[in-house]
């Protein structure tokens, strides 16, 4: 049982009355016994809490950094009237306003209550427990229950650079011939029959389609458009180093949903792995308009893990994963040791399968601080910057000379350089 501010305050004039008019062991009694009816009569008469049914959806996404209202439904099957006030408990990071609602609810009756969650970062976070606090109608005392809703918030990732996606899926359609002509060349995808010509490889000659024709006929063929794209995204432990506003893994994510996109709409499929010492999500196969909707909820609940990446793990799942020749998309960290002891040793047969591009952000307060030089502090953080940058050079140059294609970039502008390079890759048909 539970009292309200009201019994405090008739306690008061029950004292009141007893200094004044009745100051006796009578007056004590006398008003004693009216204050524990009422309290009495207020617990009798209020509504069983049994009576309360509550229920909401089991899963509410949004954006991160977007709000969004979820419901809570309360059901009187009771006979009396319940009044009170209800608590939606949701964790800090939900973001979580008008928590409190006012309950008066008539026998048989519904109502639906509505708390606001801003979720300030991705990820998933649970429901705590409904509180409801039901009083009599007198408002002096009830009774306090803690009922269980279950229910998930997912706060899918930012993607901020959904704005670049329309302008890059417009060069994409030009280049695959939507707005322009066809660019016919080497390929693995047919195209079309042509006459022979002096100089053409005669393995290209169509023996059925000569037979029907009059003159000799080749087949020409074109770079293959649908193609398979394999995401990696190590989620060890230098992917939670801070980088601007989040983590080496949110400016990789970002990267990761754009790429997506546009896979999509050039009409490949896209398989995606985050691993550091073990398989932490897969996507496979995806395509189509809904790709990139699936991959932001794939990606709302990936952490970094604090432990370090097996390497050798990573591309026996990967090979595993891709069996045809495929686009790897590698998003990891270029440090010495994590080029020297983790990349190094397994690219070469990766890249012997498939076609490897390695994309790492780069931290944009290391490059400011190397050409900072107003006083002694900043010389020693603009040689450690420096330091840092010339490591990044030599480990882009080593994998450049193994045929490993390298893109490092701030976090804001890691989207549209990835989104660049694949569009070049489609120009030129090197996917």
């Amino acid at each position: 049982m539970v009292v309200t501010g009201r019994t405090a305050i008739a306690a008061g004039l029950a004292a009141l009355f007893v200094t004044l008019v009745l100051p006796s062991w009578i007056g004590v009694l006398t008003a004693t016994s009216v204050l524990a009816v009422l309290v009495i009569a207020d617990v009798l008469l209020l509504g069983s809490t049994a009576a309360l049914e509550l229920s909401r959806a089991p899963l509410t996404t949004v954006r991160a950094g977007r709000g969004i209202e979820v419901e809570l439904t309360a059901l009187n099957s009771g006979d009396r009237t319940l009044r009170g006030r209800l608590w939606d408990d949701w964790p800090a990071s939900a973001g979580a306003r008008e928590q409190v609602h006012a309950l008066k609810l008539p026998p048989n009756t519904r109502i639906r209550l509505h708390t606001e969650l801003t979720p300030a970062y991705r990820g998933e976070r649970g429901a705590g427990p409904v509180t409801v606090r039901l009083l009599g109608p007198l408002g002096m005392a009830g009774r306090q229950v803690r009922r269980e809703v279950p229910a998930r918030l997912r706060a899918l990732p930012p993607f901020r650079s959904e704005k670049l996606l329309a302008s890059k899926v417009k060069q994409l359609q030009q280049l695959e011939g939507r707005n322009t002509v066809n660019r016919r060349g080497q390929g693995t995808e047919f195209d079309s029959f042509r006459e022979y010509v002096a100089g053409d490889d005669v393995r290209t000659i169509d023996w059925r389609a000569t037979a029907r024709a009059t003159d000799v006929l080749v087949r020409t063929w074109r770079p293959e458009r649908n193609r398979h794209v394999v995401m990696l995204l190590d989620t060890g432990r230098v992917s939670a180093g801070r980088v601007g506003d989040g983590t080496r893994l949110d400016a990789t994510i970002e990267a990761a949903l754009l790429l997506g996109g546009l896979a999509a709409a050039g009409g490949d499929s896209v398989d995606l792995l985050a691993y550091d010492n073990a398989l932490r999500v897969q996507v496979r196969g995806l395509g189509g308009k809904r790709l990139q909707y699936k991959l932001m909820h794939a990606l709302a609940s990936v952490t970094p893990q604090l432990v370090d990446t097996d390497y050798q793990g990573l591309l026996r799942t990967t090979l595993r994963r891709a069996r045809r020749r495929s686009l790897v998309v590698w998003f990891t960290h270029l440090d010495a040791a994590t080029v020297q002891e983790g990349l190094l040793p397994v690219l070469p047969v990766l890249a012997e399968r498939h076609r490897v591009l390695i994309v790492a952000v780069t931290d944009p307060d290391v490059a400011a601080a190397a050409t900072r030089r107003s006083d002694h502090d900043d010389l020693y953080a603009a040689a450690a910057a420096e330091t840092v940058l010339a490591e990044h050079a030599v480990a882009r140059e080593t994998l450049r000379r193994m045929g490993v294609r390298v893109i490092t970039e701030s976090p804001d502008r890691l989207p549209g350089a990835l989104a660049d390079e694949y569009l070049e890759l489609k120009q030129t048909g090197a996917m």
